[in-house]
């Protein structure tokens, strides 16, 4: 197995780290899923966890924002700062350390409420005493869907078309003002022009968020990620895989020139 690299992997010193993994493990009951996974995330990047089927991305994904914590058996040791805050700390409260590291998921998942509401339920629950009408058309405007539901408000959102769900599951997110934005393969249930929509909105969006995103696609953590997390896993004794994270660099440079073996392999399409 690769040794994980140390979290003194960006060569950029002047990149304001917002979101850090120190030796971060993830356990199922007492099956380790992803061992010692050490990550630097810079403010205002896209940076792209990609790796094959059970290597954990989404298990590492989802600890920086204590979604395992919804998880009865799960259990994550190690060190996640967010702007230099432990997050697992007691004092933290995780609903709303969810606010500011929002989350967008695989499947698109509005609300069963109108194109209006699903961007205001959020703010409502978080007490926002601004101008609501504002609010909505800024979050659209921000997803690129305004002049696509700007007539039709009021209708549901499971109306509309998957890509144009997810792009809305993408604004409700940005209505609380997160700081960060998570995507749990955002574009595998996406036809290839919503998945270029949502493309283009990522390298807008990152002007003002921080975006972590997993997926499966190669081409499109090249497309769209400055930095790049290649995940392996390795079986187990009890049948079951353990992830590890084998390396991390800017993009072009993990596909262009990967210096581990198995980053190679997979860049170059011999196993995955």
């Amino acid at each position: 197995m690769a040794n994980p690299l140390p979290s003194s992997t960006i060569a950029d010193v002047s990149a304001k780290v917002e979101l850090k993994a120190e030796k971060v493990s993830v356990y199922y009951g007492n099956s380790l899923a992803v061992k010692d996974v050490y990550l630097d995330i810079p403010k205002h990047e896209v940076v792209a966890l990609i790796g094959p089927s059970g290597c954990g991305k989404s298990t590492i994904l989802r600890c920086f924002n204590r979604m395992n914590d919804l998880i009865p058996s799960a259990r994550v040791e190690g060190n996640i700062t967010f702007d230099g805050q432990d997050i697992n700390s007691k004092k933290v409260d995780p609903v709303e350390l969810r606010r500011r590291v929002g989350m967008v998921f695989q499947k698109p998942n509005p609300f069963p409420k109108s194109i209006y509401d699903n961007i205001a339920f959020g703010a409502r629950i978080n007490g926002y005493q601004g101008d609501m009408d504002e609010l909505v058309e800024k979050s659209l405007r921000g997803a690129a869907l305004w002049d696509e539901v700007k007539d039709k408000l009021k209708d549901s959102g499971l109306g509309l078309s998957g890509g144009q769900q997810q792009r809305l599951c993408i604004a409700r997110a940005i209505a609380i003002e997160p700081e960060v934005i998570l995507m749990d393969e955002p574009c595998s249930a996406l036809d290839p022009i919503s998945t270029l929509k949502v493309e283009e909105l990522m390298h807008e969006l990152k002007k003002r968020y921080t975006i972590v995103i997993v997926t499966h696609n190669m081409q499109q953590a090249s497309r769209v990620s400055d930095r790049t997390a290649f995940f392996n896993a390795v079986e187990t004794e009890q049948g079951g895989k353990m992830g590890y994270m084998v390396e991390y660099d800017y993009t072009q440079e993990l596909f262009s020139n990967p210096k581990e073996e198995y980053t190679r392999d997979y860049v170059s399409g011999r196993f995955g």
